[in-house]
């Protein structure tokens, strides 16, 4: 079904595969009668070309990529927005479209979420952007429709940035990143890897896109196959997929991990651009006739099966076949992840929900950019067509991904056949993909084609005792299971006549909506601020030395976003970093913003020019220990700050607030054995905390320990990759070793400065 290649692959005229080798010269030269310079061949991927074209620096090893254009939502564009502001903005330099489909719903804060939207139109007015209001369009699918173009680049601020099917490389970062683009610097990477992702045949009828996304996710996740690199996809069974399905499959390779993605493109994505109304915009894509890749995906879209991610990662799957033939266990296992994940604060009971050896599911969901597309709802309302969900406890929930998609399916009659099955259709929304929209009942268990179903990202909180849980499916295999009345049902188990209507593009609908400013920026609007939109409090350069306490430790083998800062709820006070910064790590550890405040209390003190001793008595003994053995450490030039350790934190979404809630609430620095994506460690920097690594092994510190890093100014400024650290207790200090992976320069001068506002105030 997937296959994964052990070493480099050259893909000769789009369809012969040699895998790297000592005679892997001689078999291509064979197949063209040329020598092969794999330097060159690796520099023939559409991926390579494309970030060439992008790329300032001169050096393709060391990219500094220039974006066309940028896109965020309405939980991240407030603080993008303010911090650029703070840096001296006076106008988009690019197309920048602030979509609202996240904190669209105003159902919780107050006047909080509907203040970040009139702040978002007024911004869009003052430095020349796009706004779409809320209920319009999900981020992604607005982008698709409007925004992506062929060989083009896009920055988003939400990690599911990935418009590769159209043939355009975009990326999901945190909000600092968009930043540097307003402020015309940016997006500094080294040359990523380039893996290919061969397709064959043709998926069975009654497979969706999402089945092929876990498949791959499932191969690829826990080795790191395609961390931090762009998945290229190629091959004969691209032709075979529509435009449609290709966006499905591409949307959920942020779970990979990898950077971006990109696409060969052919006629059917001409189409699509035809039809929204921008055929200018195609460029046909496509790999040289050698090409090298550092790695390759093989897929026979033949052998896909309906697929079903477990809770709780969209790596933890199963064929829904494999699952109903081993039922018991395979849930067994799953209610041990949770004791794991949870830390047995709660018990999830999944095996509860098997009946007559069945299991039965509590709610459907069919959302967003992954499942909201139009093929996905209109091959579930021909499953459901003449049918009904029942009365019992299970429900059905569609969110179409734009109102032009809303719009054509009520003019086909799809519309009407969701309905009269019982199912409930809702406006363009993303709640349902982080824990806003639709949560489920305590221990109830929701099928979603969605992006993610990390613990909580349905809606619950341990913390009050609640739990529920996700699993991730194609929208055709939830619709067959609301066919079944909420018994888990493969798609291909049904005998289905797929319709397979026609789109056709309403553009009225966004141009008597959407605010575009066409790029003209009006410096004589006043932005809008409502009273829970706040300034970035200050934060002060790096000292020459730190005292950090260990404030949270965290041994899960990966780490969300979701658990650094939860979603849901608490997205409405994203524009207020003091409000937030209340909420961080609430669901993992509810502790540490307790223990951080306290720690912070020194620091504020040194900064005030009194006693830190006086603010936190603890730190009076640690740092008399400190002194025996370096004497001139004193308040100007040690600073006093927490630090949490995570295996491998920061994997899910883009924002942020991740790293920015642990920085406001005094925090210098992450530990960790590794991350989990480029955009979290680069949320840290951008923050000015340092992203320290370390081996893997039995730590040196623990919870409530303090860790002494003497002249860690200079290690910073000297460019040293190891710097010495001490585990300050009453006998002695112990050494350890902390790394500093790569940084650019500017990374360095940034984390000097303190974070990324300081930088651009000092430049």
């Amino acid at each position: 079904m997937v296959k994964l290649y052990d070493n480099g692959v050259y893909l000769v005229n789009g369809n012969e595969i040699v895998e790297d080798s000592l005679e892997a010269a001689a078999a291509v030269k064979s197949k063209t009668g040329k020598d092969i310079d794999k330097k060159k061949a690796a520099e023939s991927t559409i991926a390579y070309n494309i970030l060439k074209e992008h790329n300032k620096s001169g050096n393709m090893e060391k990219l500094q990529i220039k974006f066309d254009k940028m896109t965020s939502h309405d939980i991240t564009f407030v603080g993008i927005i303010q911090t650029a502001r703070a840096s001296g903005l006076e106008k988009f330099p690019i197309p920048y479209v602030l979509t609202n489909c996240h904190n669209s719903l105003c159902a919780v804060g107050g006047t909080i979420n509907e203040d970040d939207h009139v702040f978002g139109l007024s911004c869009a007015k003052k430095y020349g952007g796009v706004y779409v209001p809320p209920h319009q369009a999900v981020i992604h699918q607005y982008a698709r429709e409007m925004l992506a173009g062929g060989g083009k680049m896009i920055l988003g601020s939400d990690s599911h940035t990935r418009y590769g099917a159209l043939g355009t490389m975009a990326m999901g970062e945190g909000g600092p990143e968009l930043v540097k683009q307003l402020l015309n610097q940016t997006y500094d990477i080294n040359m990523p890897g380039v893996v290919a992702v061969y397709l064959k045949g043709s998926p069975a009828k009654g497979v969706g896109p999402q089945d092929v996304a876990l498949a791959i996710i499932g191969a690829v996740f826990d080795k790191g196959y395609v961390k931090n690199k762009v998945m290229e996809f190629v091959g004969p069974g691209v032709s075979n997929l529509s435009v449609d399905f290709r966006i499905g499959v591409d949307v959920m390779t942020t779970e990979t991990t990898c950077l971006s993605s990109i696409w060969r493109t052919d006629n059917k994505v001409r189409e699509f651009y035809d039809i929204h109304g921008r055929v200018e915009e195609f460029k046909e894509l496509n790999p040289d006739s050698v090409v090298y890749y550092d790695g390759m995906i093989e897929i026979d879209l033949s052998e896909i099966k309906p697929m079903i991610a477990m809770p709780f990662h969209p790596s933890n799957t199963y064929t829904i076949e494999e699952l109903n033939s081993n039922l018991m266990d395979i849930l067994d296992d799953c209610e041990k992840r949770a004791q794991v994940s949870f830390d047995g604060q709660v018990n999830l009971d999944l095996k509860s929900k098997v009946r007559d050896g069945k299991l039965y599911v509590d709610q459907g969901i069919i959302a967003g950019c992954a499942g909201g597309g139009f093929e996905n709802i209109c091959d579930a309302a021909d499953i459901l067509d003449g049918k009904f969900i029942g009365s019992d406890e299970f429900t059905l929930s569609v969110y179409p991904a734009s109102t032009p998609i809303y719009m054509e399916l009520a003019k086909n009659g799809n519309l009407a056949k969701l309905i009269g099955s019982g199912a409930v259709v809702k406006t363009a929304f993303c709640g349902p993909c982080f824990g806003a929209g639709d949560t489920p009942a305590n221990n109830a268990f929701s099928i979603r084609h969605s992006t993610r179903n990390f613990p909580n990202r349905e809606g619950s909180k341990v913390q009050n005792g609640q739990v529920a849980s996700v699993a991730l499916m194609d929208a055709r295999s939830i619709a067959a299971t609301a066919a079944n009345k909420g018994f888990l049902t493969a798609a291909t188990d049904l005998d289905i006549q797929y319709t397979g209507p026609k789109y056709h593009f309403d553009k009225s609908i966004y141009e008597n909506r959407v605010f575009d400013s066409k790029g003209i920026a009006d410096q004589s609007v006043e932005i809008k601020f409502g009273p829970n939109i706040k300034d970035w409090p200050e934060m002060s350069e790096l000292p020459e030395n730190l005292m950090l306490k260990v404030v949270s430790e965290i041994h899960d083998p990966v780490t969300t976003t979701d658990e650094l800062i939860p979603s849901g709820e608490t997205s409405s006070y994203r524009s207020n970093p003091i409000g937030l910064a209340e909420f961080t790590l609430s669901r993992k550890d509810p502790a540490y913003v307790g223990r951080a405040k306290e720690v912070q209390k020194a620091e504020k003190a040194r900064l005030a020019g009194e006693c830190m001793g006086d603010a936190l008595p603890e730190l009076k003994s640690v740092v008399h220990k400190v002194k025996e053995t370096y004497p001139d450490v004193c308040k100007k030039n040690m600073g006093v700050g927490s630090t949490i350790f995570a295996v491998k934190p920061g994997d899910g979404s883009a924002r942020e607030q991740a790293a920015s809630c642990q920085k406001v609430l005094g925090g210098w620095a992450n530990i960790a054995n590794e991350y989990a994506t480029k955009r979290y460690r680069s949320n840290l920097i951008n923050w000015g905390m340092l992203p320290f690594i370390i081996d893997k092994g039995e730590l040196p510190f623990k919870n409530g320990d303090y860790i002494f890093i003497p002249q860690i100014r200079s290690a910073v400024k000297e460019k040293l990759g190891e710097v010495k650290a001490y585990v300050v207790n009453d006998d002695d200090l112990k050494e350890f070793i902390l790394k500093l992976d790569e940084l650019t320069d500017d990374e360095r001068q940034i984390i000097l400065d303190g974070c990324l506002i300081n930088f651009n105030r000092v430049k």
